[in-house]
């Protein structure tokens, strides 16, 4: 199939196919990211997550790993889907550093994760497996995420799709190894449409996606922040010290990494992208074999 048909596909099943949910997340979202921040301790904050998927009715448990000599434990839920379909996996870490309430980094993602279960739980993809993963050990060098890949037979996702600072912002910002692929094209109709900015690139800071990609497994990384800081955030990372310090790297690690900063007015229109663009990935997918 060619690149055209395939991304008319695309866009023909994106428009085909709206949100699960009818209602606004971000109240629910707000909520959980609160929830959830309210504990420094991550066995607590794991029980938060647990109680959300048991009310969604999802099946979930506990995994121990053992990484670098130390211990943790991934929460590892199933969404279901059809037999023998390749599995997507969506995931974001869920333990925080020892200062601040860990709510942009990473209750934020974590809720965007469990809205995004929520909708795929109502209406499930057609063509693929869902499971998500709540990742312990991020901030001691992406241990949960690496355990999980190094695991002896574990199965290779589709893809994985990562969640990390989903707090605030007028732009969805996207890793992706390509630029040009189905998936970012079907993401860029679904946030024109609802006037959302977006940004795709394979710059971004290091997180559990890239336990993945060093694995040569397939990996996106999604992050929800204002357009004007993504500049700066990169020159952060690569050493450099911008004229503004961004409003994430203020937060994140800090004392002021709690509830009060973030904001949810985009954030019902980010994760209708995503999940749109993942439904239109979905039929694209099987349209192409």
């Amino acid at each position: 199939m060619s690149n055209v048909h395939l991304r008319s596909v695309l866009l023909l099943a994106l428009l085909a196919t709206g949100p699960a949910w009818a209602d606004t997340v971000s109240e629910r979202w707000q909520t959980q990211v609160g929830d959830i921040s309210a504990h420094a301790d991550t066995t607590a904050r794991g029980d938060v997550i647990g109680k959300r998927l048991d009310a969604l009715g999802i099946a979930w448990k506990r995994e121990a790993f053992e990484q670098n000599g130390q211990a943790g434990q991934n929460l590892v839920a199933d969404l279901g889907g059809p037999k023998d379909a390749p599995l997507l996996l969506i995931g974001a870490h869920y333990d925080q550093v020892d200062v601040g309430h860990g709510a942009t980094d990473n209750a934020s993602g974590v809720a965007a994760v469990l809205e995004l279960a929520a909708a795929l739980k109502a209406k499930p993809l057609a063509h693929h497996r869902v499971q998500v993963v709540f990742w312990d050990l991020e901030e001691k060098g992406l241990l949960g995420s690496r355990a999980w890949v190094a695991s002896a037979g574990r199965e290779k996702p589709a893809l994985y799709v990562n969640f990390d600072v989903f707090g605030w912002g007028d732009t969805l910002w996207m890793m992706t190894p390509e630029a040009d692929t189905p998936l970012v094209a079907s993401l860029r109709a679904s946030s024109q449409h609802e006037k959302l900015a977006f940004e795709p690139g394979d710059k971004y800071p290091p997180t559990d996606h890239l336990a993945f990609l060093k694995a040569g497994w397939p990996a996106v990384s999604f992050s929800l922040v204002g357009g004007d800081e993504i500049g700066p955030i990169l020159d952060v990372f690569s050493g450099g010290k911008p004229a503004q310090v961004p409003k994430v790297m203020q937060v994140i690690h800090s004392p002021r990494d709690t509830t009060a900063e973030l904001d949810s007015q985009r954030v019902d229109d980010a994760l209708r992208v995503v999940e749109q663009g993942l439904r239109a990935w979905d039929q694209g997918t099987a349209a192409k074999h």
